[in-house]
């Protein structure tokens, strides 16, 4: 039999559906979870588990001696470097794919947002201003997006923008390649990546960016990114473009972000990510009329379309690890060197 622990808050439906797997058996973690960092767990609970559902491991993961595979309830895995687990036989798999779709559809509503200058009408509406000036007048369609990543959240805005008439570019490591092997919602997405009009490798990042009206980050946040862009990078982009940073606050340099934003070129910004959480309350970034900041929600993780991907992919995952087949949004070595540096 597999024991299986459950360390995430699901919906009786969703752990019958889980039970209902030949030689699962199901445990639920006794201890209370806080929803936004890791505490210990009872070393009796985690003993003879072989798989987790989680979202943090436990601290006491030295108590985690039978466990086989871990799959984990977010896309980034960067908090897992302090376990060193590139050299365990634990495999780990992440939830690339379940937030796609809820990320894409931020990436539009901001585009419509800073291209319409709704924070600007928004703020006129607080003080009874009637203006029908020219920035309100504006349409994203026959405008060009660029994504910086070219994984499953930059193909489902790559279909989204699409349906409203845009013109897209990829700017890619390793050019754009088939997510077989990774989780998509059904009827989301680009899974054999054949929606961007033109596809840039990394090299190319000045001709990429200079034609584009939005710039959307979505690429993994690693050492290799950190900081990533900066003053060369902001100063190459298209007078009047924008940038949408899904990704990680840290990829863009703080100081050349608000430079950008106060003297040009860029006219704008929507940021979901940041460079500290919460982002303190002097922090300049609040009070600029041409940026819209939201906490971290995005990936709409408290939606009611979460936890049943969620549970989708760990269903299908489970019934794989039973059968002995290859699991998807497995981590691989070179994720693992990317990320944790190694």
């Amino acid at each position: 039999m597999t024991h299986v622990l459950i360390d995430v808050d699901l919906d009786p439906v969703h752990l019958k559906r889980l039970r209902s797997i030949p030689g699962v058996v199901i445990h639920e973690s006794p201890t209370p979870r806080d929803y936004y960092k890791a505490r210990p767990l009872p070393a009796e609970v985690l003993r003879g588990k072989r798989v987790l559902l989680c979202k943090y491991p436990p601290e006491n993961f030295e108590d985690v001696v039978d466990l086989d595979w871990m799959q984990l309830c977010t896309a980034g895995f960067e908090h897992l470097a302090k376990f060193k687990l590139y050299d365990s036989k634990i495999r780990v798999t992440n939830a690339r794919g379940v937030f796609d779709t809820a990320i894409g559809e931020w990436n539009l509503a901001m585009m419509i947002n800073l291209v319409r200058d709704m924070p600007g009408m928004f703020r006129n509406q607080q003080t009874k201003t009637w203006s029908r000036d020219m920035p309100y007048h504006q349409e994203i369609r026959q405008k060009t997006v660029g994504l910086w990543g070219y994984g499953g959240i930059g193909r489902e805005t790559a279909r989204l923008a699409k349906a409203f008439g845009m013109t897209v570019h990829a700017l890619t490591r390793h050019g754009v390649q088939s997510r077989a092997n990774d989780y998509t919602d059904p009827g989301t997405g680009d899974p054999e990546g054949v929606l961007p009009d033109r596809i840039f490798r990394t090299e190319q990042w000045e001709e990429f960016l200079k034609d584009l009206d939005f710039l959307v980050l979505c690429l993994p946040h690693t050492s290799k990114t950190t900081g990533l862009i900066g003053e060369r990078e902001l100063q190459a982009m298209k007078p009047g473009s924008f940038l949408l940073n899904v990704a990680r606050g840290p990829i863009v340099q703080e100081a050349a972000l608000l430079s950008a934003l106060r003297h040009g070129p860029i006219a704008g910004a929507a940021l979901d990510v940041h460079f500290a959480y919460p982002l303190p309350p002097e922090h300049p970034l609040w009070t600029m009329p041409n940026v819209i900041l939201t906490p971290h929600i995005s990936g709409s993780e408290k939606s009611v379309n979460f936890k049943p991907r969620m549970v989708e992919l760990f269903y299908q995952n489970l019934m794989r690890y039973q059968r002995g087949e290859p699991l998807v949004n497995l981590l691989s070595a070179a994720e693992w060197r990317e990320t944790c540096g190694v």
